[in-house]
């Protein structure tokens, strides 16, 4: 038995098999993949790893057809496929916002479905094709559990001092607050580092840099502060989004004749690293070009980690660890060295060997000797996380379960 743990996104699908041991727990992917090219008028490919072995194919989508129906029916007859690969118990789905209804994993009906379809102005970028990826797993996979799994659910024990604007408590009850995001990145990293370190019960900064970036700072494992807020636009500038900015550039943009989706536009998909550089959105690109452009943009997002760091640690009374994930934390050796140099106040030092060493596969402690904080790279596993989620959900009833997976394999 096995749970599919998918993120489906606007162009792409990935997608992970996690087997369960007796007893429901959640053992690491026996395959990984992505399917991109998902666009209208896209060419689906698909990559895939199984049994240590890579492949990549295209995916032929007739005229008429949908790119993404037709990936989803690729992916079923692939899990077919694989000699030896366990049955599907059940699909586990990210879903970026839980709102203020879902604060922990819930399994999917109609019901749900519309209430996650009320927060899709909340997280323009992600909500409406994590919900609308829901729609389609239930017609490929009919006979399975379909379970949603929130970004936000871990951000569920922040004080109310931290989730709270400073805004008229009527907004406050209607749900304008800070809900955090990243959350299923950073369930997985805390639960790592309390398995590496008995410091991590202490405090912690945790910080998930990739196209997405935010910073969490937790403690006793929980989470406590985060940089992201009422959607994932706040704090942190990433990939394509500004991160945090005046409102009153808001107010004077609209005074200028702006609406709101060219606001939208400008603030999810034309800002951050893309926007300052004028290049790129990758920081591997950015790295290689070498022009001042390229550099203003990595300096200005270095300079916010550091910024947004050190609010975070006074929030939380000091630091004990200090982890980095994503795909720019996880790589990105020069920008972890940076940051800790410029942290360096508190007392982290990092081993320039061990950080020009880690990579994305293996968790890494690169802090040096005399270190008075912990610094750990860890590789996020979101997938994983929200495997374990739905398989804690409806571990209850196995025996339904595996009747459903049954059907399942001989449909």
């Amino acid at each position: 038995m096995a749970i599919l743990a998918v993120n489906a996104g606007s162009s792409s699908l990935k997608f992970s098999l996690h087997p369960l041991q007796h007893g429901g727990k959640v053992q690491p992917s026996v395959l990984n993949g992505c399917i991109e090219g998902l666009e209208p008028g896209g060419t689906p490919s698909m990559d895939w790893s199984f049994a240590g072995q890579r492949h990549q194919e295209v995916i032929n989508t007739p005229a008429g057809e949908s790119s993404f129906q037709r990936a989803l029916a690729r992916l079923r007859a692939l899990l077919a496929e694989l000699e030896g690969a366990p049955t599907i118990h059940a699909v586990a789905h990210r879903v970026v916002h839980g709102g203020q209804a879902f604060k922990h994993s819930v399994l999917v009906d109609a019901t749900v479905l519309a209430q996650l379809e009320s927060l899709n102005s909340m997280a323009p970028l992600h909500q409406p094709h994590n919900v609308a990826g829901i729609r389609s797993f239930q017609q490929a996979f009919p006979s399975l559990p379909q379970v949603a799994c929130f970004d936000t659910a871990f951000h569920t024990s922040l004080p109310e001092v931290a989730s709270a604007f400073a805004l008229p408590q009527s907004l406050t009850e209607q749900g304008v607050r800070r809900y955090g995001f990243h959350g299923l990145s950073y369930h997985y990293i805390m639960d790592t580092l309390l398995e590496q370190s008995p410091r991590a019960k202490g405090r912690v900064l945790m910080a998930h840099l990739g196209n997405g970036a935010s910073l969490c700072a937790a403690v006793n494992g929980r989470s406590a502060a985060t940089t992201m807020g009422f959607s994932a636009l706040d704090g942190l500038m990433m990939g394509t989004r500004s991160g945090t900015i005046d409102a009153g550039v808001l107010l004077y943009l609209m005074e200028q004749g702006w609406d709101h989706d060219r606001i939208q536009k400008l603030l999810y998909k034309q800002s951050g690293l893309l926007g300052v550089s004028g290049i790129s959105a990758d920081m591997r690109r950015l790295r290689a070009d070498g022009s001042d452009a390229a550099q203003r943009a990595i300096d200005q997002f270095t300079y916010r980690v550091v910024r947004e760091a050190g609010a975070l640690i006074a929030s939380i009374g000091g630091l004990d660890v200090l982890a980095f994930s994503g795909g720019i934390g996880e790589h990105d050796t020069v920008l972890r060295a940076q940051v800790c140099q410029r942290l360096g106040w508190l007392g982290v030092q990092i081993d320039e060997s061990r950080n020009a060493q880690a990579t994305r596969d293996a968790i890494c402690a690169i802090h040096a000797p005399g270190s008075s904080i912990e610094v750990w790279v860890i590789p996020t596993d979101e997938g994983r996380v929200a495997a374990r989620e739905a398989a804690g959900l409806l571990g209850q009833s196995d025996d339904e379960l595996e009747d459903a997976a049954a059907l399942e394999a001989v449909a």
